[in-house]
């Protein structure tokens, strides 16, 4: 990417970072007297948000010259992932989350990345199924389960 971009979206995430470790901390405590509470999970991405935007802000200063070379931006790409994440809202109570899941991940593997169509359905179904049993089953949380028709 080009210099400037990296360091306005690693002003901008920085920013990001700080809200969301502020704001989790006013996220009650458990109720059960458990050490880990609901607001450990957004306060440590918040923490490695800032961790991350920091060394890329840090990186921007140490970029060679720009070179001669523009790289175009990927508009087409990018309105596909953005129509595919609010579908994959709007469906996500309606579907459940591992049909929606896994058609949001397909469609964004299939965006990023042409053919291999078998490899991404794959990856895409390991991944909504694992994530859905190991937070429902074994961590005992709660997740839209499948469509009742």
């Amino acid at each position: 990417m080009s210099k400037t971009f990296d360091r306005y979206a690693s002003i901008a995430f920085l920013l990001v970072g700080l809200v969301v470790v502020l704001e989790s901390q006013k996220i009650p405590d458990s109720a059960y007297g458990s050490a880990v509470g609901p607001k450990i999970f957004p306060m440590w991405l918040g923490a490695i948000l800032l961790i991350l935007s920091l060394r890329l802000l840090y990186e921007t200063f140490k970029y060679k010259s720009a070179s001669a070379t523009k790289e175009k931006f990927q508009y087409k790409k990018f309105a596909i992932i953005l129509i595919g994440a609010i579908l994959y809202a709007f469906t996500l109570e309606k579907l459940g989350y591992v049909i929606s899941t896994f058609g949001f991940l397909l469609i964004a593997f299939q965006t990023m990345e042409r053919g291999r169509i078998l490899r991404s359905i794959l990856i895409a179904f390991a991944f909504s199924v694992g994530i859905y049993y190991l937070f429902s089953e074994l961590l005992g949380g709660s997740l839209p389960g499948f469509p009742s028709f």
